[in-house]
């Protein structure tokens, strides 16, 4: 895989670029992993509706093709997108989401935190009481009604460190995974993040890890790359 450290990098351009990679490659291309970080802005997935962005701002909001509905990207936040080749990877989506979710939790282990999953609410969540603590959120597992619907993901006492929003083109994968390191959490206030009214979302720099940017874009980047090898 070809990890290419980005830095700060325009939205909007690099989903273009993501997508010309994407469009151009072969069979015989490599797969890619991008990482950066971009300027104040927020997100709207494909299925993303107006009511959960309540009052942006100043703050753009820029529409995208990528799944699920509104998030928040800005300074202090890894983003990381990986550009994979599924079929030749030898996974689906599903397994796709689940080793992203991995490497980050796998991340988030190095210092110290415990990284979770929520039924049905892709992503990372860790305790805001003990962040550390290993012990299995009392929600899971989580089974349908007689009448087939899934339930609702239960947040009680965590919040959201990691969003996940993926593309698959032609089985080929762009967009991906945002990791909250030490940002401005304000903004997350002025959305329902990822379409969930009063989810909370943390940084790993309030729940008390002091660490860079740098350092933990590092971090992902192997994760990432070891999670996701065929």
């Amino acid at each position: 895989m070809d990890i290419r450290i980005l830095g700060r990098t325009d939205y909007r351009a690099t989903v273009q670029a993501m997508q010309d990679f994407t469009a151009e490659r072969t069979d015989s291309t490599p797969d890619a992993l991008w990482i950066c970080e971009h300027a104040p802005h927020y997100t709207q997935g494909l299925a993303g509706k107006s009511d959960h962005i309540l009052n942006p701002g100043t703050i753009p909001v820029v529409p995208t093709n990528r799944g699920g509905q509104v998030t928040f990207h800005g300074p202090g936040q890894v983003v990381a997108y990986p550009l994979v080749d599924l079929r030749r990877a030898g996974y689906y989506v599903k397994e796709y989401v689940y080793r992203i979710e991995e490497a980050v939790i796998r991340t988030l282990a190095a210092y110290g935190v415990t990284g979770h999953r929520v039924a049905g609410a892709p992503g990372i969540y860790v305790r805001l009481d003990d962040p550390g603590s290993h012990a299995l959120l009392p929600q899971r597992p989580q089974h349908r009604d007689a009448a087939g619907a899934a339930p609702s993901p239960d947040f009680t006492g965590l919040g959201k460190i990691a969003a996940l929003g993926i593309k698959v083109s032609q089985h080929c994968t762009y967009h991906g995974v945002a990791l909250n390191v030490a940002m401005d959490l304000e903004p997350y206030a002025r959305i329902n993040p990822c379409g969930y009214a009063g989810l909370a979302t943390v940084d790993l720099s309030t729940i008390g890890v002091h660490t860079t940017w740098d350092e933990v874009a590092a971090r992902l980047g192997h994760q990432l790359a070891t999670r996701l090898s065929p």
